[in-house]
């Protein structure tokens, strides 16, 4: 047995982390000066100019959304863009950013959970399987939603994914003792309406596609790095139509939102190795629950 890399793999991880704490201050320290002094610029502005308060507020934000997305495989557009539209950003300015941030950060996040060994997207049929239906799906849900997305009612759309997002946690929870058999029809049939529902607002793929995996049968640590390659395909199919559709980014805000993503996914996907499998069940279950009840208070 060839110990090397069982042994060089903490070294790895440690290295990785004081690697990444060293660009995070980095980070933190020009954000910092820029909010102290504004009118000092050490890097020229892109798009359209942000307050340097607003920008350490949205760079922080997608730091915090996107570790819970990296690790849990759901929570990133859910939680942040209503965040974003309580700070006074237009919801096609939001979403098109969104989509941008989150294709970039769901492919790197894929990559490092298949480095980690979190999945074997490269061995393991049954994950390849399951990543290459979500992707296919990705894209007629992506486009239709682009397509229908002044047209439909966002309130009824929004109340019936909320009550499946529930309704999922709750059967994640209720099996979580439970080792369930792989069904591939109830993934694509979730995955659709992810996908659309990701084009049309931005957010709640993961929450259906991470926790709908598992309920399916797959195991959760797989399930997200599943997601993370999917849904990364989803974003920029989504992002594509918006700008097809004669949509544009804001790079002002896609800049601090992809950057502050970035950021987390190298700690996110080794907290997910560390993870029991049992424990992760449970979590996946539990922030299913709490999203979809967010999204169905939204309404009230």
């Amino acid at each position: 047995m060839d110990l090397r890399g069982v042994i060089g793999a903490p070294a790895l991880a440690r290295r990785r982390i004081r690697v990444w704490a060293v660009g995070l201050a980095a980070v933190l320290t020009y954000l910092t000066i820029q909010a102290v002094w504004p009118g000092v610029r050490l890097v020229p502005s892109v798009g359209s100019d942000l307050a340097p308060g607003t920008v350490m507020a949205v760079f922080l934000m997608a730091l915090a959304c996107e570790y819970v997305d990296s690790t849990l495989g759901m929570g990133y557009g859910t939680t942040l863009t209503p965040l974003l539209l309580l700070l006074g950003f237009a919801p096609l300015q939001v979403v098109p950013c969104v989509l941008l941030s989150e294709f970039v950060t769901g492919l790197s996040a894929a990559i490092l959970h298949h480095r980690d060994g979190n999945v074997d997207l490269l061995r393991d049929r049954e994950a390849r399987s399951t990543a290459s239906s979500l992707c296919l799906l990705s894209a007629a849900g992506a486009v239709i939603a682009v397509a229908f997305a002044i047209r439909i009612p966002k309130v009824v759309l929004t109340a019936v994914i909320g009550s499946m997002i529930v309704t999922v946690g709750i059967i994640t929870l209720a099996t979580a003792k439970r080792r369930l058999r792989y069904r591939r029809g109830h993934i694509i049939a979730l995955g659709t309406i992810a996908a659309f529902n990701k084009g049309l607002s931005g957010g709640g793929y993961g929450p259906l596609v991470t926790s709908g995996q598992v309920v399916s049968g797959l195991a959760p640590k797989k399930a997200v790095a599943v997601t993370s390659l999917a849904e990364s395909v989803t974003c920029i199919i989504g992002l594509t139509a918006y700008l097809v559709a004669g949509k544009s980014v804001d790079w002002a805000l896609a800049l601090p939102l992809t950057v502050g993503a970035m950021f987390s996914v190298p700690v996110a996907t080794l907290t997910v190795k560390r993870i029991p499998e049992r424990a992760f069940r449970l979590s996946v279950g539990l922030i299913t629950c709490a999203l979809g009840a967010l999204s169905l208070a939204k309404l009230l």
